[in-house]
């Protein structure tokens, strides 16, 4: 790999760790900024979910805006301005006061987040080899998920920076101002020479980009374009559903408590680890959607196993935490996969959509969740499953439905 193509995996791998950090750190420090504010048990639960859906629309917004603006005005604006708005956003997070500025600044913050993975791995894909792609996309997203297991050790431990910069912010403070700074510091990392010769090429030519209704509005296109999203949704409904909402499970399996926020640590840990083996066997296979029917399959056994057995201890979820995401592990071939289907004119907008729209799907999947299990004679498990069926189903067919595309050349137009 040359020069310019580590320091694009290098600057995007360090961005999406910030990424990760910032998006898994709300459900670290939820209760303690929510108790914070002055809601209680009752109330807290009800803004978990309206402020983690709040996070998650932002990014479906952010993810058309920054995909159509990486396709129109380039990979790099798109790769810092993104770093830049979600920093701002969760530095101001620190200091709010109510919760409708809550809302409105996870809001902005899931905007600026949905902009990061598209353009970095758009941009490393039109400037490495067409045969070490998925190790690029694996380079990326195994050290960025690592963010998440970073995000649980600040947000458990933040406080502790107190004595460092004497202050005497909380802990939930303290640990949104982490991600902040962490996110400025990434813009000094600016080069002007990065973007890839492929959209240079592209813009020269005049061909219409950056157009979202290209997409849809094309039946072959929207087909690809559906089922690429449809690959990623039960990603998303274990780490919505089972990790973030996985104290209730285990309540109701077990009449035990546990802790979410050790939860996502292991289930971070996993999907990187996870990430590595999917990359890795991806390259010797020489195929993507092989591995990636692999991991669905381990996916929705280990979300059968966690559902479904009752009477355990803690350790037992937490263990599960690490199966699941470990199982989850093929998201850097799910965002890759679908990058190589499009032309350099749409690929940041598809890059950046897919994966932000899936990322959306966790907020109607958390409502049927969370609506249908609150009556009082509603039983949880079965209503969690019968989701989970579904996600998984609609995956197989969007594996089925999208063409491989290790070895595809990515000079082409739609």
């Amino acid at each position: 790999m040359t020069k310019k193509t580590w320091i694009i995996i290098i600057i995007s791998a360090l961005g999406y760790f910030v990424d990760i950090y910032d998006l898994i750190l709300f459900g670290i420090i939820k209760k303690e900024s929510l108790f914070a504010l002055g809601y209680n048990e009752i109330t807290y639960k009800v803004y978990e979910v309206s402020l983690f859906n709040y996070q998650m629309t932002g990014m479906v917004i952010g993810g058309i805006l920054w995909g159509m603006i990486g396709d129109k005005r380039g990979r790099v604006i798109v790769l810092f301005g993104s770093i830049l708005m979600y920093s701002i956003a969760n530095i101001l997070n620190a200091f709010v006061t109510d919760i409708n500025t809550y809302k409105i600044l996870r809001l902005l913050a899931g905007i600026g987040l949905a902009g990061e993975l598209g353009a970095g791995v758009t941009l490393m894909s039109e400037t490495i080899a067409k045969g070490k792609r998925g190790l690029g996309t694996m380079l990326i997203v195994t050290f960025g998920a690592l963010g998440g297991v970073f995000a649980t050790l600040v947000g458990n431990k933040g406080a502790m920076l107190n004595s460092l910069f004497d202050t005497n912010l909380q802990n939930w403070q303290m640990a949104y101002l982490v991600g902040g700074i962490m996110g400025l510091l990434l813009l000094l990392l600016r080069t002007s020479n990065l973007e890839s010769t492929m959209y240079i090429k592209m813009e020269k030519s005049g061909v219409k980009k950056g157009s979202l209704w290209q997409i849809v509005s094309s039946g072959d296109l929207l087909k690809i374009y559906m089922s690429c999203i449809a690959v990623g949704i039960p990603i998303w409904f274990i780490i919505g559903v089972l990790i973030n909402l996985g104290d209730r499970f285990a309540f109701k399996n077990s009449g035990i408590h546990i802790e979410v926020p050790i939860c996502i640590m292991w289930t971070y840990i996993g999907l990187s680890t996870g990430d590595i083996v999917s990359g890795v066997l991806s390259q010797l296979l020489r195929n993507r959607k092989t591995v990636i029917y692999i991991y669905l399959t381990m996916a929705f056994f280990a979300s059968c196993v966690f559902m479904f057995t009752t009477d355990q201890k803690p350790n037992f979820y937490y263990t599960m935490s690490y199966v699941l995401g470990f199982a989850t592990g093929y998201w850097a071939l799910f965002v890759i996969n679908s990058a190589e289907q499009f032309g350099t004119n749409l690929r940041a907008t598809a890059s950046s959509t897919v994966p932000n729209f899936v990322r959306g799907t966790v907020v109607p999947i958390t409502w049927i969740f969370v609506t249908f299990s609150a009556h009082p004679d509603a039983k949880m498990i079965q209503i969690a499953f019968f989701i989970c069926f579904i996600c998984f189903l609609l995956a197989v067919f969007g594996t089925a439905m999208i063409e491989d595309g290790f070895d595809k050349e990515l000079d082409f137009i739609h």
